[in-house]
């Protein structure tokens, strides 16, 4: 139902009930917006880490910054290469064109609030019943309308269109959290396959220099075919593994490349030298669980969207309710482009009401939509916290599991050394035969490898903690970008209620 009111001259009562209830409205407007304000959910959270103690003294409290965690160990040749891959990622450039999506929609959102004023234009030719003569009418003028948003409908739609600039900035975030997180990850691998590399190679060496020894010994008639045979085959099954380690540190320059966005070769030029193992750091900051979700981006992600869900069921509220508009035009008409005078003026102002009363039906179906999608967002919420304590959960005890491991390694790699030199001497001295060398330089070779092996696992596991922990993106904003993502981070404080 419209109605649709102009007042005259002639109609000065009418013209001022209008005007007196209009101000009534207005006085009334600012305090009324249907629909439930956001609250912020209350999630339990545990006191401690249950995994902290596996990882010993190594599990400190948060007294290192996490939003530089990867400068840490020392590498300068990392922290380049995440400063390239956070410039030139595709993904980063994605979620960037995604923040000016949402700030322009936002900014759509915003104009509902403020006046409207369009400029309008016709010219019309015309035809009479007499045969040859047609009339010209040229119209001009301006139409402005303000909708007074009475009940908070358009304020509501401002609050979602917010909500969602803020989590396409936690989403922008949660990329660099996960880009930084696999540069450092990929890179620790190409060190890691690099220093294995060089292992294999050396005991390779010392094989061939076994082989070369007994193949004297059977020249000379003080050894026998069998133990050449078997120095040969020892030395044929370390070179089979050596170019499955090769194709491991091709793949893992590869993927730093497309981390990169690099078809160029330059990064495989800059990984090609093997560099010194970056130094996993004496300390971890691990914090407390609540720390968590103030500091994940895909948390806060989360919570932006379920607010923007929220204000969706005010937006959807707000269509039961009237509307009041004020409208008002002015224009002229004139047969000829010159002949414009007073007379030809006219123009008109006064409210518009309407109301979708038959509609109401499928209006309250729909904010009854828009409560089950809101309600959606909230368990998605949950699953998002629950999972990131679960991550750090996991990452403390691979840390912790993977510490304890590379010492084992670590001794038992002592040992197969000081047996490798035992056996050698033995054999020379015709002690044992040389069964007993080749099991000891296999051995050797075996725990070399496992122990630079879990030395990488170790650096993956304290990246895959500081991913956990959500450090890494507080830095890495543009300048453009992180004003408005502080704009949007007061708005979000603001509306937790």
């Amino acid at each position: 139902m419209v109605l649709l009111f102009r007042p005259g001259m002639a109609m000065r009562r009418s013209r001022v009930f209008g005007l007196g209830l209009l101000m009534v409205i207005l006085l009334s407007s600012g305090c009324l917006t249907v629909g439930p304000d956001y609250v912020r959910p209350d999630c339990p959270a545990p006191e401690s880490w249950r995994a902290a103690a596996e990882a010993g003294d190594r599990a400190s409290p948060p007294t290192t910054c996490l939003s530089e965690w990867w400068r840490l160990f020392n590498d300068p040749l990392l922290v380049r290469l995440v400063d390239r891959a956070v410039a030139a990622n595709p993904g980063g450039m994605e979620a960037r064109a995604r923040i000016r999506e949402a700030r322009a929609r936002r900014g759509v959102s915003e104009a509902a609030l403020r006046p409207q004023l369009d400029v309008t234009g016709s010219y019309t030719k015309s035809r009479s019943g007499d045969p040859g003569e047609t009339h010209d009418l040229y119209v001009a003028g301006f139409d402005a309308g303000w909708e007074l948003d009475l009940f908070g409908g358009n304020r509501r739609g401002v609050e979602s269109a917010a909500a969602t600039l803020a989590s396409r900035y936690a989403d922008l975030e949660d990329v660099l959290v996960s880009l930084v997180g696999e540069v450092a990850r990929n890179y620790g691998e190409v060190r890691s396959y690099q220093r294995r590399i060089g292992v294999a190679e050396k005991n390779i060496a010392l094989q061939q220099e076994t082989l070369s020894l007994v193949a004297a010994k059977y020249a000379g008639g003080t050894a026998d075919a069998l133990v050449v045979e078997q120095a040969r085959y020892s030395l044929a099954g370390s070179l089979a593994g050596l170019p499955l380690l090769k194709t491991g540190l091709a793949a893992a320059v590869n993927r730093v490349a497309v981390l990169l966005a690099d078809a160029s070769g330059d990064v495989q030029r800059l990984l090609e030298t093997p560099g010194v193992f970056p130094t996993v750091p004496a300390d971890i900051a691990v914090g407390v669980p609540a720390e968590v979700l103030r500091q994940r981006p895909d948390v806060r992600k989360a919570e932006h969207l379920l607010a923007a869900r929220t204000a969706d069921i005010g937006v959807a509220a707000a269509q039961l309710y009237p509307k009041l508009s004020l409208t008002g035009t002015i224009g002229i008409e004139a047969t000829a482009p010159g002949s414009v005078s007073l007379n030809t003026w006219s123009g008109g102002i006064g409210p518009r009401i309407s109301w979708p009363v038959f509609s109401a039906g499928a209006i309250r179906r729909n904010i009854e939509a828009q409560t089950a999608v809101r309600d959606q967002a909230f368990q998605q919420y949950y699953s998002t916290v629950l999972s990131a304590y679960e991550e750090v959960e996991n990452a403390l005890t691979a840390y912790g599991q993977e510490l304890q491991r590379e010492r084992v390694l670590a001794e038992g790699v002592a040992s197969a050394m000081s047996a490798a030199e035992l056996a050698e001497i033995k054999y020379r001295a015709g002690l044992v035969d040389f069964t007993a060398v080749i099991d000891a330089q296999r051995s050797l070779l075996s725990l070399e490898d496992q122990q630079i092996e879990s030395q990488g696992a170790v650096l993956s596991d304290v990246i895959a903690l500081y991913k956990s922990l959500g450090g890494g993106w507080e830095c890495l904003s543009v300048a453009g970008e992180t004003a408005g993502h502080n704009n949007t981070s007061q708005w979000s404080e603001g509306n937790a209620r």
